[in-house]
Protein backbone atom coordinates (compact mmCIF):
# COMPACT_ATOMS: atom_id res chain seq x y z
CA UNK A 1 0.00 0.00 0.00
CA UNK A 2 1.05 3.26 -1.02
CA UNK A 3 1.69 5.97 1.90
CA UNK A 4 -0.02 8.76 1.50
CA UNK A 5 1.46 12.03 2.90
CA UNK A 6 -0.46 15.27 3.21
CA UNK A 7 1.03 18.02 1.86
CA UNK A 8 0.17 22.00 2.71
CA UNK A 9 1.13 25.37 1.61
CA UNK A 10 0.33 29.09 1.82
CA UNK A 11 0.67 31.56 -1.23
CA UNK A 12 4.68 32.03 -0.10
CA UNK A 13 5.58 28.52 -0.05
CA UNK A 14 3.03 27.04 -3.28
CA UNK A 15 5.71 26.92 -6.22
CA UNK A 16 8.30 24.59 -3.50
CA UNK A 17 5.12 22.80 -2.53
CA UNK A 18 3.77 21.77 -5.86
CA UNK A 19 7.85 20.55 -6.42
CA UNK A 20 7.53 18.37 -3.66
CA UNK A 21 4.03 16.73 -4.44
CA UNK A 22 5.75 15.63 -7.70
CA UNK A 23 9.14 14.53 -6.00
CA UNK A 24 6.66 12.26 -3.75
CA UNK A 25 5.15 10.78 -6.81
CA UNK A 26 8.35 9.62 -8.41
CA UNK A 27 9.34 8.39 -4.69
CA UNK A 28 6.57 6.22 -4.81
CA UNK A 29 4.56 8.14 -2.02
CA UNK A 30 0.81 10.12 -2.51
CA UNK A 31 0.59 13.35 -1.83
CA UNK A 32 -2.78 14.57 -0.49
CA UNK A 33 -2.64 18.20 -1.63
CA UNK A 34 -4.95 19.87 0.68
CA UNK A 35 -4.23 23.85 -0.74
CA UNK A 36 -3.43 26.11 -1.31
CA UNK A 37 -3.95 26.50 -5.15
CA UNK A 38 -2.33 29.55 -5.82
CA UNK A 39 -0.37 32.39 -5.08
CA UNK A 40 -2.78 34.59 -4.15
CA UNK A 41 -2.33 35.40 -0.47
CA UNK A 42 -4.10 32.83 2.22
CA UNK A 43 -3.33 32.55 5.91
CA UNK A 44 -0.67 30.10 6.76
CA UNK A 45 -2.48 28.65 10.12
CA UNK A 46 -5.39 26.71 8.02
CA UNK A 47 -3.32 24.93 5.99
CA UNK A 48 -0.98 24.04 9.15
CA UNK A 49 -4.02 22.63 10.70
CA UNK A 50 -5.15 20.75 7.88
CA UNK A 51 -2.01 18.61 7.28
CA UNK A 52 -1.31 18.78 11.60
CA UNK A 53 -4.93 17.69 12.05
CA UNK A 54 -4.38 14.25 9.68
CA UNK A 55 -1.35 13.42 11.97
CA UNK A 56 -3.12 14.56 15.27
CA UNK A 57 -5.73 12.64 14.64
CA UNK A 58 -3.80 9.56 13.63
CA UNK A 59 -5.07 9.36 9.64
CA UNK A 60 -1.41 9.78 8.10
CA UNK A 61 1.72 9.04 9.56
CA UNK A 62 3.47 12.31 8.54
CA UNK A 63 2.74 15.48 6.54
CA UNK A 64 4.73 18.37 4.82
CA UNK A 65 4.21 22.08 5.31
CA UNK A 66 5.81 24.82 3.23
CA UNK A 67 5.18 28.79 3.80
CA UNK A 68 7.57 31.76 3.35
CA UNK A 69 10.21 30.72 6.25
CA UNK A 70 8.74 27.53 7.51
CA UNK A 71 8.27 28.99 10.96
CA UNK A 72 4.73 29.81 11.01
CA UNK A 73 4.00 26.62 9.72
CA UNK A 74 5.49 24.86 12.65
CA UNK A 75 4.10 26.61 15.35
CA UNK A 76 1.04 26.31 13.82
CA UNK A 77 1.05 22.37 13.70
CA UNK A 78 2.54 21.76 17.08
CA UNK A 79 -0.38 23.43 18.55
CA UNK A 80 -1.97 20.06 17.75
CA UNK A 81 -1.62 17.23 20.57
CA UNK A 82 0.86 14.41 18.77
CA UNK A 83 2.51 16.51 16.16
CA UNK A 84 6.04 16.77 16.29
CA UNK A 85 6.57 19.58 13.81
CA UNK A 86 10.49 20.27 12.81
CA UNK A 87 11.42 23.17 10.89
CA UNK A 88 14.28 22.17 8.79
CA UNK A 89 16.97 23.97 6.35
CA UNK A 90 19.32 21.39 5.40
CA UNK A 91 19.70 17.72 4.90
CA UNK A 92 21.74 17.18 8.28
CA UNK A 93 18.45 19.13 10.22
CA UNK A 94 16.21 16.11 8.69
CA UNK A 95 18.02 13.55 9.26
CA UNK A 96 17.99 14.26 13.65
CA UNK A 97 15.01 15.72 13.02
CA UNK A 98 13.74 11.99 11.84
CA UNK A 99 16.50 10.36 14.08
CA UNK A 100 16.15 11.80 17.32
CA UNK A 101 12.99 13.80 17.73
CA UNK A 102 10.80 11.85 15.44
CA UNK A 103 9.00 14.70 13.77
CA UNK A 104 6.10 13.46 12.13
CA UNK A 105 5.79 16.70 10.42
CA UNK A 106 8.30 18.36 8.19
CA UNK A 107 7.90 22.46 7.80
CA UNK A 108 9.89 24.10 4.90
CA UNK A 109 10.60 28.02 3.91
CA UNK A 110 9.49 28.35 0.46
CA UNK A 111 11.53 32.03 0.47
CA UNK A 112 14.42 30.22 2.13
CA UNK A 113 15.25 27.24 -0.03
CA UNK A 114 15.75 26.32 -3.95
CA UNK A 115 13.92 23.64 -5.12
CA UNK A 116 16.78 20.81 -5.12
CA UNK A 117 17.66 21.84 -1.61
CA UNK A 118 14.02 21.12 -0.62
CA UNK A 119 13.76 17.35 -2.72
CA UNK A 120 16.87 16.22 -0.81
CA UNK A 121 15.37 17.57 2.58
CA UNK A 122 12.49 15.85 1.59
CA UNK A 123 14.49 12.83 0.55
CA UNK A 124 16.47 12.73 3.53
CA UNK A 125 13.50 12.70 6.39
CA UNK A 126 11.21 10.47 4.69
CA UNK A 127 14.58 7.77 4.62
CA UNK A 128 15.76 8.28 7.92
CA UNK A 129 14.35 6.15 10.72
CA UNK A 130 13.49 6.88 14.04
CA UNK A 131 16.71 5.82 16.40
CA UNK A 132 14.60 4.93 19.35
CA UNK A 133 16.09 4.28 22.85
CA UNK A 134 17.60 7.14 24.78
CA UNK A 135 15.70 9.35 22.22
CA UNK A 136 12.61 7.69 23.04
CA UNK A 137 12.68 8.44 26.35
CA UNK A 138 13.13 12.38 25.57
CA UNK A 139 10.24 11.63 22.59
CA UNK A 140 8.26 10.26 25.41
CA UNK A 141 8.64 13.19 27.98
CA UNK A 142 7.49 15.70 25.07
CA UNK A 143 4.24 13.56 25.46
CA UNK A 144 4.32 14.03 29.37
CA UNK A 145 4.61 18.17 28.82
CA UNK A 146 1.24 18.12 26.25
CA UNK A 147 -0.40 15.62 28.69
CA UNK A 148 0.24 18.09 31.47
CA UNK A 149 -0.84 21.41 29.23
CA UNK A 150 -4.07 19.61 28.17
CA UNK A 151 -2.86 19.07 24.45
CA UNK A 152 -2.88 15.10 24.51
CA UNK A 153 -6.17 15.28 22.50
Amino acid sequence: MVEKIPIGSDHAGYEIKEGIAGYLKELGYEPEDVGTTGQQSVDYPDFAELVAGMVSRGERGRGILVCGTGIGMSIAANKLPNVRASLVTNEEMARFARSHNDANVLALGGRMLGGDEARAIVRVWLQTPFEGGRHARRVEKIAEIEGRTGRDG
